[in-house]
Parts: C-alpha cells; sequence; structure tokens
C-alpha cells in the first residue's frame, strides 16, 4: 500500500469546481443518513444499506436495538490506515452503537472524500485542512468537526545515502509527488528560507506510485507521513533522511487529517453530528491508551494490510492524536489562519478564509 498524501491529489480547481456543479444540482436532495455512496466500496464488512429507519438520536442514547440506530456513513480519505485506527476502534467496540448510530466506513472511490460529504452522499469524512480551506474559499461548505492528529507529521523523505538534509540539499535533486501547486509553493518556500534556489529542483509527477520503488529509480526525495511510510522503512531497515514541515514554519503545522461534515449537517442534524464526534471521541481516546489493541481491532477490521507495519505505526502515532491539546480534536483558529494566510501569500487562495467558518470545537465531549 503507498504511503498517504499529505494533499489530496486532485489539483482543486478542478475539484471545487465539480463540487459546485453537483451541489447546485443536488440543492433538493435531503441531506441526512440515508443517501447513498457514489458507487463506492466498504472497507470492511459492516452494516449493508444505508437506509435512516431509526430517525436521530440524542447523543448519550444508549438504545442496542438495530432497528433504533441511525444509520451514517464515514468516507476514508485513503485506503485505511492508522490514521483511521479510532473509527475502526468506536464501530467495532460498540462506541457509536452506545451514541444511537450504525455506522459504515466506505472508501473514497474516484469521487473522493470531500465531495461526497459536500455531496450528502456520506454524512462524515476523512479530510484534510488544506483540502478544507481550498473548498470553502470556492464556496463549498465543508466544516472540521475534529482533528485527527493534533501537530503535523508529514515532510520530506529521502534515502539517508542521497544525503539531502536540509531544503538547501534539494538544490540539483529530483522531487516526486502528485501535480499539486502546493507542493511547489512549500518547496519553494522552505528553500527561501535558506536561501536556495528552488529553480534548481526538477518536479515530476509520480501519482500513486510507492515511496521505495520511486526512490529506487526515478526521484530523490517525496513528501510523506512519517506515521506509515516512515515507520515502514524503519521496518524495512531503509535509513531515511526526514524533514518535517514544522521544523521550518509554524505556519506549515496545520492539521491533518480531519473528520469533517457539512454545514447543512451541521444546521439540520446536530444531534447526529455530536453522537458521531463522541463516539469517534472513545475510538481514538481508546486507540491513545490501548495502543497495541486499537491495533489489533484494525488488523482484524482489515486483514489485507501488513500486520507488523500497523502494529508498529499505531504505536508510533497513539501518542500524537491529541499530544499537547487539552482535549482529543480540539483545533484552534490561529492554525486555521495561520495556514490560510501561508496558502493565501502563496497565491494557492484566491481570496482570504473566513477562519471560523471553516471549523468547529461544539461537538466535542467536554
Amino acid at each position: 500500500m503507498a504511503g498517504n498524501k499529505p494533499f489530496t491529489k486532485a489539483k482543486w480547481g478542478m475539484a471545487a469546481l465539480v463540487l459546485l456543479l453537483v451541489l447546485a444540482g443536488c440543492g433538493a436532495k435531503e441531506n441526512g443518513a440515508g443517501q447513498t455512496g457514489n458507487g463506492t466500496g466498504t472497507a470492511s464488512e459492516n452494516t449493508g444499506n444505508t437506509d435512516n429507519k431509526g430517525g436521530s438520536q440524542e447523543s448519550g442514547g444508549k438504545s442496542s436495538d438495530p432497528e433504533a440506530l441511525t444509520k451514517v456513513k464515514v468516507v476514508l480519505d485513503w485506503t485505511p490506515n492508522t490514521n483511521h485506527t479510532g473509527l475502526y476502534v468506536a464501530r467495532d467496540n460498540g462506541f457509536f452503537k452506545n451514541h444511537g448510530l450504525d455506522v459504515e466506513i466506505v472508501l473514497p472511490g474516484e469521487a473522493g472524500a470531500d465531495t461526497m460529504v459536500a455531496t450528502g452522499a456520506a454524512e462524515f469524512g476523512v479530510g484534510y485542512q488544506e483540502g478544507i480551506t481550498q473548498a470553502r474559499i470556492q464556496g463549498v461548505p465543508l466544516v472540521s468537526i475534529a482533528a485527527v492528529i493534533q501537530h503535523n507529521t508529514s515532510g520530506f523523505a529521502s534515502p539517508a545515502d542521497k544525503n539531502i538534509k536540509t531544503p538547501v540539499d534539494f538544490e540539483g535533486k529530483t522531487y516526486g509527488g502528485w501535480g499539486s501547486p502546493a507542493e511547489a509553493a512549500v518547496i519553494e518556500s522552505l528553500m527561501k528560507e535558506e536561501k536556495a534556489d528552488a529553480s534548481k529542483v526538477k518536479i515530476v509527477n509520480i501519482g500513486d506510485a510507492d515511496y521505495f520503488t520511486a526512490v529506487k529509480k526515478n526521484i530523490d526525495f517525496a513528501w510523506i507521513y512519517y506515521a506509515w511510510t516512515g515507520v515502514e522503512a524503519e521496518l524495512r531497515g531503509d535509513k531515511i533522511n526526514m524533514m518535517y514541515l514544522t521544523d521550518y514554519s509554524d505556519k506549515l503545522d496545520y492539521y491533518t487529517p480531519v473528520l469533517e461534515t457539512n454545514e447543512k449537517m451541521i444546521a439540520e442534524n446536530g444531534d447526529i453530528v455530536k453522537a458521531f464526534v463522541a463516539g469517534a471521541s472513545e475510538g481514538y481516546a481508546y486507540a491513545i491508551e490501548h495502543p497495541e489493541d486499537a491495533a489489533e481491532i484494525l488488523i482484524k477490521a482489515v486483514p489485507d494490510l501488513n500486520a507488523d507495519l500497523v502494529r508498529a505505526s499505531q504505536k508510533w502515532l497513539s501518542p500524537r492524536y491529541q499530544d499537547d491539546a487539552a482535549r482529543w480534536g480540539e483545533q484552534r483558529k490561529e492554525v486555521w489562519a495561520n495556514y490560510a494566510g501561508w496558502m493565501f501569500e502563496h497565491k494557492l487562495l484566491d481570496k482570504e478564509l473566513e477562519a471560523d467558518k471553516a471549523f468547529t470545537n461544539e461537538f466535542l465531549p467536554e
């Protein structure tokens, strides 16, 4: 399995246009449990259909009757990995059910999580601060409802023998990415701080190619999440140099990934949103306190995953879910404003973000 991309793969200009067109066409549709997915497969065996037979449940409801549970979908951003462990724990340990929800975890397919959540094809999704920021600038009403990981754990990785230790060392090297304008902007930003020449970096599009294969063929460095690809390098015995974005700029310490929904869901089904966040919060709290058990839950739910990688990744990531925040999922306005300001400064946004509307902490448990 390829490592997670720190940015969504689609170019947002086109993606946002598609979202707006679909939203315009779906304006009359109900946005609640009961919407069907866009042909996506389930991430693992689960509940079957998505009809809403139970109606909305108050968060904290303890019904165990399947007919009384509200069926909802949460769509992943990528193939299942330890970013998602809390969701699987919440589903398989009954935390969602304790809050009146029957939650189906589905894969994003071609549509992507942001599109499915924005159009109501899924009530909830795993997204990214950068994607939500882009969407809101384009008028797409996505909202982040919890930060899965408190600090950005992504950065530029390269085999140790390539001797890339600082942004200055990018000069004369080849970067393998997936075609987002943000990639070049981040590289240029880091190199500018080090008074290096970004024009001396060759950028090629490798799509979803495996990092370990790509660095042996045609690239020198790539952008990865350490929790998955970095930990896999450790297990392989491959020595890498890792440059975390947070080591170079506070503005690049953004929330990635996050849990998201849309404004209509919040306005019309706030009790369901509260129940979902409560269950997810309990799932991630369990993964924080019991990383070994949580890893086994994910392995059982998705047996195709590399079990050794899941266990090692979970051990590395569990303490970083909440990190220094007062509670799991907490988001700060300055984080949203700082990164949006950085994006605007680098011409990745057409206008400034109204940060207060992009996220909310109101559904997090006290």
